[in-house]
This record gives C-alpha cells, structure tokens and sequence, in this order.
C-alpha cells in the first residue's frame, strides 16, 4: 500500500496552540483528566501502576488541589467547549461542508507512484464554475417594495406559499425552524456557452457573470460556507490525498437482459432448458394477486436515465494550469459528460462529523483540541481550501500538484 502525502498543502492557518489550550483550561476539564486517573492507579499489575502513576503526577502537576475537590464538568459544559473551539478556529473545521465543483469527464489514464505501481484514473476538467447564487443566505432574499408587491399580486388567490417560502430562506428564518434544519446552498454555473436563453443570461447577469453558461447545479452547505457571487473556482479546490464523491448520469447501454442488468444467474445451461439459458424465470403468482408487482426486476432500458454516484474516491493529482482533477478508478457516464465532484460524505465529512461529535478519533485516541483540524483530517493533510478553491488561490500554488511524493 502507497501511503498517500500531499506535496503541497493548502489553506488557512488555524488557531494558536495556545488558544485553544486556555479555550479548555477555562471550564476546568482538567479535573476531567485527572479523576480516571486516580481511580486507576490501585490495577493490580505493577507496570501499569507505573504508568498510571506517572499520569497522575503529570495531571497533579496542572491541577491545583481545589480544583480536584470540584464537581466535574458536565456533558453538556464538554460540548459547548468543543463547539465554542470549532467557531473560533479559522478556515475548515469538522462541522463545515462545502461546495462541490462540476466537471467533464475526460476519460481515463495511467497513474505511477514513484514506487513503480500502476494505478487507474479518470481525468476530470473543472470547465469555468463560477458562483451565480447563494440559496439560504440573507443577501439572496432581500426584496424591494416593488417586487414584494409584484409577489402579492401573482399569489392573489393562491396562498402566501412562496412568501414563506422566501422568508424561511434568510437567517431570520420561519419561528421554530433551528440553524441546524436551515437550508444553505450554492449555486454553480458552468460551460461557457452563447447559445442559452435570455432567462438565463439575466440569471447570470444579477451576479455578474457576463458569458453565458451552459450547465447549472446546486450544492449544499453550512452557513460558513458562503462564496461570494461571481466569484471563479478552479481546481485548487481540491487537495491531493483527499476523498471525493463523484456523480453523474449513467452510461446509456440501451435494453438489456435481467442477467446483465440486475446480475441474476440464469437458468440451467445444460438439460431442462428450452432457449430460456437467460431468462429471468416466473414473474409472480398465479390468480391471487393475478398480476405483477410494481418494481419487479426484470429486463429493461439500462443506464442513461439516472444518476449514479461513487464514493470515497481517492484525488491522486491536480493540474493547475489545465484545470485537471485524477481521481483513482471509474466514474459514471461518457467521456465528454457533466460530473458533479464534492467532498466525501462518507469517507471525509462523515468521519470528521463522528469524531467531532464523540470526541475520539476511528483508533480510538481522543481529540486532542491542541493539535487542531489536521487530526479529522486523512495523513499528510492540514487543512482544506476554505470556503473554496479560488482562482486566485490557483495562481499562488505550483502548476501541479500531487499525491505520494515528499515536498
């Protein structure tokens, strides 16, 4: 196994070390440290006496003697800190998501680390995104007189159901309604194109994109996440080492049988068989239900009708000055098709979600606030381009960009 290290790390610089340590010094959860370590010294075996003596000395070193007679702190006490850590801490953090890019599909290649191993990539091209709106955010929904009135009368008759609907989205938001059920997103406009309607061009032009644009996604995110309108990312969005979730429509393969479409085994290929090798067999019953269940697998049109999305796939190298993205393996969909590339949900966000969220990292170590966010984080990453990747962030780094090489 190649141990994946990115040769250049991007992003914002974090919170001191001391910062952070007077952060948790101030609600007392030394005492926290020290209680389990008394409790633990009577073990019988005479090695681990040793060492949980020597924790204890190190805990009574910063632990004054009043402290230790003291309540402990609650749970509630522990997660108001960490939290109060997490909004302090500049740039990314374990609670933060953001917006993913939209690309095109190039087609696949040869990737060799430097050990001489081969492994398969598919070369993506972040095609011109820029940011055309802000979903959710209180600049996105503030109104003149004119074009509230304009709303009344369209909705005469019909209700106050996109009035609402408009107020929800602000950070004012509907009563009831908590920050963590509040919609955010950001849209993203990409493929330069002159051959797209007025309504879009006029979409386009309230953020200050001039060119039109042929493709439109939304992605969501938290509310830290904001990227200002017109605002140009580039592939400098992703770091090297990284895992991403790629999505996209499906290669069409036309109507296919229930083996290939749905990997059923097929009838015998030998004796009892009459040119029926690959059917998919009965159906159903007989008069009771007297017909055939809706979603029955059977054979059908496959692929080129929905989207399909692979997970956890590692990003090998960027290309700043092409704008290409290598991820390792396949992803959904022709060469020359749209993808849609963001974070991992499972792989990154997810994990550091967890850890955050019960204190210990996937070994089992706990979180040391000390150490900041390079800890959630996969090896050989620090932080990540926060709130995006930028253009102008692009300009500041090396043309490439890779993983498995030392700096």
């Amino acid at each position: 196994m190649t141990t994946m290290v990115a040769r250049h790390v991007v992003g914002p610089r974090t919170m001191t070390a001391s910062s952070l340590i007077n952060q948790v010094n101030n609600l007392n959860l030394g005492t926290t440290l020290a209680r389990p370590c008394l409790a633990m010294v009577s073990s019988p075996s005479t090695s681990a006496n040793q060492r949980m003596t020597w924790i204890r000395t190190r805990s009574m070193s910063t632990t004054s003697v009043s402290s230790l007679s003291q309540q402990p702190p609650s749970q509630a006490q522990v997660q108001d800190a960490k939290v109060k850590v997490v909004e302090e801490t500049v740039g990314w953090n374990p609670t933060s998501r953001r917006t993913g890019l939209i690309a095109r599909k190039k087609g696949m290649t040869s990737y060799f680390t430097p050990e001489g191993q081969r492994i398969p990539a598919t070369v993506l091209q972040i095609d011109s995104n820029q940011v055309s709106a802000l979903i959710g955010f209180a600049s996105e929904v503030k109104e003149n007189d004119k074009e509230k009135q304009r709303r009344k009368k369209n909705n005469k008759g019909k209700g106050q159901v996109s009035e609402a609907v408009v107020k929800g989205q602000g950070e004012e938001g509907e009563e009831g309604v908590g920050e963590a059920n509040k919609y955010y997103a950001i849209q993203i406009s990409a493929t330069d194109s002159k051959n797209v309607s007025q309504q879009i061009k006029g979409h386009l032009k309230k953020a200050g994109i001039q060119s039109g644009k042929k493709v439109i996604r939304e992605f969501r995110v938290t509310k830290d996440a904001m990227v200002p309108l017109g605002t140009t990312l580039s592939a400098a969005h992703f770091v090297p080492g990284q895992s991403v979730d790629v999505r996209a429509i499906t290669r069409g393969k036309g109507f296919q049988g229930a083996m290939k479409r749905h990997g059923f085994h097929g009838l015998r290929a030998s004796h009892g068989v009459s040119i029926s090798h690959r059917s998919h067999g009965s159906t159903g019953q007989c008069q009771d239900p007297g017909r055939v269940w809706p979603g029955k697998k059977m054979a059908g049109r496959m692929g080129g009708n929905k989207h399909g999305t692979i997970h956890n796939l590692k990003v090998l190298r960027i290309d700043l000055e092409n704008e290409l993205v290598l991820v390792k393996g396949n992803v959904p969909g022709p060469a020359g098709g749209v993808v849609e590339v963001r974070d991992a949900t499972r792989n990154l966000i997810g994990k550091a979600a967890h850890a955050f969220k019960s204190g210990k990292l996937p070994g089992g170590l706990l979180i040391d606030p000390t150490k900041g966010v390079s800890q959630y984080l996969p090896e050989g990453i620090e932080n990540l381009p926060f709130p995006a990747g930028t253009k102008e962030l692009a300009d500041s780094l090396p043309e490439v960009i890779e993983a498995g090489l030392e700096a």
